[in-house]
């Protein structure tokens, strides 16, 4: 638990700091940027618990986590979720194709000049990449989350999805 989420917090703090320096929204009237920003960041992990309750309730991994939520024990559950992320396969968020449509979305909330909005988007999509990148590092690929895609790519391919993936969220966070 403590590395996934220092993981995922630590790349938001950092890319939240340079967004609010870069665009100089350094007063009290964007904070709802970053309530976003943390809002999007632990969003994506709501698909894990779709998993457990509803798509897939009878596994053993899904009945040991929904046993610890019962029990209000929260850092053992989030300590679960972690530990079995590779197990879960079927996820509805952590797709190439979900984030395809997500980064359309993304454009389009950007744009409208939400400041929370903006904050949840880049944190939505800065999950899932550095998803992405951990299974890629841990696993040696990332193939699950092209599982459903419409598309066959190879692995240089998938690897430039993700490369296409970065660009485009460092488009929307610094130029949108």
């Amino acid at each position: 638990m403590k590395k996934d989420l220092a993981i995922h917090f630590t790349f938001a703090l950092a890319l939240f700091v340079l967004i609010t320096l870069f665009r100089d929204w350094l007063s009290v009237g964007f904070m709802a940027f970053w309530i976003g920003g943390i809002i999007g960041t632990l969003l994506p992990d709501v698909d894990h618990l779709i998993y457990v309750y509803i798509l897939k309730p009878n596994e053993a991994a899904s009945q040991k986590v929904a046993s610890l939520v019962s029990q209000k024990q929260i850092i053992k559950t989030w300590d679960t979720l972690a530990s079995t992320r590779t197990d879960r396969k079927g996820l509805l968020i952590h797709t190439a194709s979900f984030q395809v449509l997500f980064l359309i979305f993304s454009v389009l909330i950007i744009t409208s000049g939400s400041l929370i909005g903006m904050g949840i988007a880049l944190g939505f999509i800065l999950h899932l990449i550095l998803d992405e990148v951990v299974d890629l590092v841990e696993t040696g690929n990332f193939d699950g989350w092209f599982s459903g895609f419409p598309v066959n790519l190879d692995s240089e391919q998938k690897h430039w999805f993700l490369v296409a993936n970065v660009l485009i969220f460092l488009a929307l966070g610094f130029f949108f």
